[in-house]
């Protein structure tokens, strides 16, 4: 007997769903576990720091988030999507935050903390450009894994996430190239981009890490789940398969954050105060932009999943695409390439931190009539995806 359509909170108890927090200890101590990954990696990376070459070599670190999206991604419903898609509300919402609040915030972070504006805060040029190359991607990748831990659309996620990818194909290089070489010297800040007259930033280098950061899970989600369904059926698929495969998103956003942490392990040690000032604008950004997003969210009725994954989505960013990018432009060793890499170092603690916000505020509002972009489950596929809610 399947379980009733609900929201999922802390104390559901339905294991059958798939629930990550059902997962007991593993995810009951998930932020010790996150830290203690970040400790082993920083003084792995410190103390052999000939195990970044390996790393690098075999690709550790792409293999660790494409198999951490995979969960999220079978776990989607792809039959709903065109439900997903049909919510011009939601979509246009996740536009306007992704598109224009977003990038607009991060390029008014790295004005107040690198252009040297304020005597106290000194201008780098590097630091600059790196927030620039961060603020621009948005994020295909490890909010497929937050939303997930915080019950948010598994569903809205997904449409989310493959609707700012197509954006982001044919815009990442004009927002590069505007707010990084245009908007400056428009606001006398010409020190930011002396000497730099152009970034050869292709549809094609987008593309292709579009391609395999989220193509390659996104692949293997839906072969998993038509021929899941298709052989064992529905019932099998959510109640047995999808309960055994969640725990492999963590331990792979474990084994991501241990490598991640040791390519830059030394470097952590030797610029901490780098670090530290980095960290304070992209505190900032995802701790704003998460609220933001979550109460626009709020704002125009939308239930708890769906804000939940409207807030995840805004808040985080493709790093990985920032990180190739810049070390392409202007080298590994270059400070703007070490800006990048320290993105998702801060990404990591600040984003587990916004699941546990998330989760509370899942409990501490009252979402009854909150129905806007909710998926109708017990409805036909085939019916008028807008008559299950009557409010997009």
């Amino acid at each position: 007997m399947s379980e009733t359509p609900h929201e999922h909170g802390p104390d559901c108890g339905c294991d059958a769903c798939g629930d990550p927090r059902s997962m007991d200890f593993l995810d009951k101590y998930l932020t010790v576990w996150i830290f203690g990954a970040m400790a082993v990696g920083v003084g792995l990376g410190y103390v052999a720091p000939s195990v970044v070459g390996p790393i690098q070599d075999y690709y550790l670190v792409e293999i660790g988030l494409i198999a951490m999206m995979y969960p999220p991604l079978a776990k989607v419903n792809y039959r709903q999507l065109p439900r997903v898609f049909s919510k011009w509300r939601i979509l246009s919402l996740s536009l306007i935050q992704n598109w224009l609040i977003g990038p607009t915030l991060m390029f008014a972070l790295a004005v107040v903390f690198f252009s040297g504006i304020i005597p106290w805060f000194p201008a780098r040029p590097e630091y600059f450009l790196g927030l620039i190359f961060i603020g621009m991607a948005r994020c295909i990748a490890m909010v497929l894994v937050w939303n997930d831990l915080a019950d948010g659309s598994s569903e809205y996620a997904a449409g989310l996430v493959a609707f700012n990818s197509v954006f982001q194909i044919v815009t990442y290089g004009v927002y590069i190239w505007f707010f990084a070489l245009v908007l400056p010297p428009i606001l006398g800040l010409d020190a930011m981009v002396a000497g730099i007259g152009a970034f050869d930033i292709t549809v094609q280098q987008v593309f292709w890490a579009i391609a395999i950061f989220l193509g390659i899970p996104f692949a293997g989600g839906i072969v998993t789940r038509l021929g899941g369904v298709r052989s064992k059926g529905e019932e099998w698929y959510e109640e047995q398969f999808v309960p055994k495969i969640s725990p492999l998103t963590l331990l792979a956003l474990l084994f991501t954050v241990i490598v991640m942490f040791a390519t830059q392990g030394d470097n952590i040690l030797s610029q901490p105060l780098d670090v530290v000032w980095l960290a304070a604008p992209l505190t900032i950004y995802f701790v704003v932009m998460f609220l933001v997003s979550f109460g626009m969210g709020r704002g125009i009725g939308a239930d708890y999943s769906t804000t939940t994954a409207i807030g995840f989505t805004a808040a985080s960013n493709n790093f990985e695409l920032a990180i190739a990018v810049a070390i392409a432009v202007f080298g590994v060793g270059s400070g703007v390439a070490f800006a990048t890499v320290i993105g998702p170092l801060i990404e990591v603690p600040v984003l587990l931190a916004l699941v546990h916000v998330a989760i509370y505020f899942q409990d501490r509002f009252d979402w009854t009539g909150y129905e806007t972009g909710r998926i109708d489950r017990t409805a036909p596929i085939d019916d008028d995806p807008l008559e299950s809610t009557g409010d997009d």
